[in-house]
């Protein structure tokens, strides 16, 4: 339970400026404008939400049983704490995240992780090398990253909240030019899996090789990205982003797996396991209108997933059978790199889009945003409106309504809730 007092009390320490007088005003400390050796910030945040489950739904009876309830309230705290010590050449990097959460039908659960720690060593304007846990954001994607072969898999309704790394030794060697090639920098990392080292990314005791060439070319980000390994097979990728004007981004991915191992549930309910070439690709824009409405969309094949036919499947089988039962079944190791009917976005085709307003109105400190994610084969959503306020120092306020929409055995029609509400209350320090 130490994380329950942990996140019962946290202090906030500001420092108010001094006025200046006369010619001070003139004046400047030149120190005050000196790199500090330390670096800390964080945040505290509470969490409710509110849930009706669709009591029906696959997942509802893999989740909650046989009979689950009809609605589910939890309330969480999470707090979490960055920073970096540095001195010359050498520098000490950490994000550590810890949470709790006291849900009407599960009770209390929390947990601590180190989700970044890890030692930095070199100039970040020529070679540098690091070794520990690593948080790696490969990729142009705002909502998926299908050639990100070392990230974490975002959530696409949060896809900017800090996820956990994985224990790495990695280098980067960064090149600037004159001429229509400005840059051109070449990373790579090692990525050990053995018992207790990177358990989840795939077989154990290998190690896996990544690396990522960057060009800044005719003002256009380009990746090339390569990952080889016995933990996961062999694959290739390509990135690319380019802003049009000002306003206007254009971005794309591509992730080629020549020999791709995929689980699929047979007519009996039996897994089959199955090897195939398989191709993904992302195509998004970015747009910021004069108004300050900024609009996100993208485009996601993932040929690693599910067909329509494949995941109607899977629901069948847990309407035809005992929902923990089966769900023992139909997730877990068996299914190659986590990917199973149930994770989150396993199909094949989705949109993406995502638009917000920066104080419309002329509501000073408000930003209403909506979120729309579609599964374009089975043709059910996630609607999610919300409503943002940044009107007090240092905290935030999201109010977010989530509405899921489909049919029987379709992926959003088959979720646990039908629809969420959900207040997050977070300071920053």
């Amino acid at each position: 339970m130490i994380c329950r007092g942990l996140f019962l009390a946290v202090i906030l320490l500001g420092i108010p400026g001094a006025p200046v007088h006369g010619d001070d005003a003139y004046q400047f400390d030149v120190e005050s404008f000196e790199k500090k050796p330390w670096q800390a910030g964080g945040f505290a945040e509470v969490q409710w939400q509110h849930m009706d489950v669709r009591q029906g739904s696959a997942l509802a009876r893999l989740n909650l049983g046989d009979d689950p309830p009809a609605t589910l309230d939890d309330l969480g705290a999470r707090l979490q704490l960055n920073g970096a010590f540095t001195k010359g050449l050498a520098s000490l990097h950490w994000l550590l995240n810890a949470w709790g959460e006291q849900g009407s039908s599960s009770g209390w659960h929390d947990e601590a992780d180190i989700y970044e720690g890890y030692f930095s060593l070199g100039s970040a304007s020529t070679l540098t090398g690091s070794v520990g846990k690593k948080a790696y954001k490969w990729g142009k994607g705002y909502a998926w990253n299908p050639a990100g072969f070392i990230n974490r898999v975002k959530d696409p309704n949060n896809p900017g909240e800090a996820m956990e790394g994985y224990s790495t030794v990695d280098a980067e060697l960064i090149r600037s030019f004159s001429g229509d090639l400005r840059t051109i920098a070449l990373s790579t990392a090692m990525l050990p899996v053995w018992r207790g080292v990177n358990e989840d990314f795939g077989a154990e005791d290998h190690i896996n090789l990544a690396a990522k060439l960057y060009l800044l070319y005719l003002d256009t980000d380009i990746d090339f990205i390569l990952f080889t390994g016995n933990s996961r097979t062999t694959r290739f990728g390509v990135d690319f982003s380019r802003n049009l004007t000002s306003n206007f981004e254009i971005h794309g991915e591509l992730a080629h797996i020549p020999d791709q191992e995929r689980v699929l549930i047979d007519q009996t309910g039996g897994r089959q396991r199955q090897n195939r070439c398989a191709t993904s690709w992302l195509a998004g824009i970015r747009y910021l209108t004069t108004f300050d409405l900024t609009s996100i969309i993208e485009y996601f094949h993932q040929g690693t997933g599910y067909s329509e036919q494949e995941m109607t499947r899977a629901f069948q089988m847990i309407e035809q059978a005992d929902g923990s039962k089966a769900g023992s079944r139909l997730s877990g190791p068996q299914f190659s790199e986590g990917l199973s009917p149930f994770a989150p976005n396993p199909g094949r085709n989705y949109l993406y889009a995502r638009f917000s307003q920066k104080e419309p109105f002329d509501l000073l400190y408000w930003t209403p945003a909506f979120i729309a994610i579609v599964n374009l084969d089975d043709h059910s959503s996630s609607l999610t409106p919300e409503l943002i306020y940044t009107g007090l120092t240092n905290w935030e306020i999201r109010l977010r309504l989530s509405l899921v929409n489909g049919g029987e055995t379709s992926e959003f029609g088959e979720k646990q809730n039908s629809n969420r509400v959900e207040l997050r209350v977070r300071s920053f320090f």
